[in-house]
């Protein structure tokens, strides 16, 4: 006759596979993070799973949902970013506002630089990435928006102007393209920002 398993220990048995699913899931990707940091913008799933000390199949089976890797790895990022983004401002005027944004931009900014890097080579290949490549331009839109008077919102030039100054494409041209320093590429950065500012009305 065989032996039936008790429920008790049937749900102990799911529920053991599950806690170990959710970390190795953990594991990727805090190693697909690290090795990102590190400078391998594209990390191979061999890579993944000898600095996440699982075994290739469970990278392979975890890598079969890439979006929702894609998305814990976005949530991560912003966890560690979002305390800086919504610091309370320590100025009062509009144009101090701005030069604080700036400043916090460039901390920000550099903080994310090879993930954003990475989710720029691979949002054409996921629809996860491409929502929250769209979702953090508008975030970084609305936050400028907030703080400017009307009158730099009634004119689209000097608008597009401010954005463009304060953008992550602007922090990864300083760091990437010029291969200034973070130093030089944030008082170019804060340069930059002030002459724009300086042109606006209000």
């Amino acid at each position: 006759m065989a032996m039936t398993q008790p429920a008790g220990a049937k749900q102990k048995s799911v529920d053991g596979r599950r806690e170990r699913s959710v970390s190795s899931r953990a594991k990727i990707v805090a190693a697909m993070l690290d090795l990102v940091e590190g400078g391998d913008v594209q990390p191979s799933a061999a890579r993944v799973a000898e600095a996440a000390g699982v075994g290739l199949r469970t990278v392979f089976r975890h890598f079969d949902d890439m979006d929702s890797l894609y998305r814990e790895m976005s949530e991560a990022i912003e966890a560690r970013v979002l305390p800086v983004m919504l610091r309370p401002f320590t100025t009062g005027t509009w144009r101090e506002q701005m030069r604080e944004l700036a400043a916090r931009r460039c901390e920000v900014f550099e903080a994310i630089l090879p993930y954003r890097i990475t989710a720029s080579l691979k949002r054409f290949q996921s629809t996860f990435l491409m929502q929250d490549y769209r979702r953090m331009l508008r975030m970084e839109r609305s936050s400028i928006d907030a703080i400017l008077p009307a009158s730099v919102h009634a004119d689209p030039v000097q608008l597009s102007a401010v954005h463009l100054s304060l953008s992550f494409q602007c922090w990864r041209v300083l760091r990437h393209d010029q291969e200034l320093g973070i130093d030089a590429a944030r008082a170019v950065f804060l340069r930059l920002a002030d002459a724009v500012l300086e042109q606006s009305k209000g």
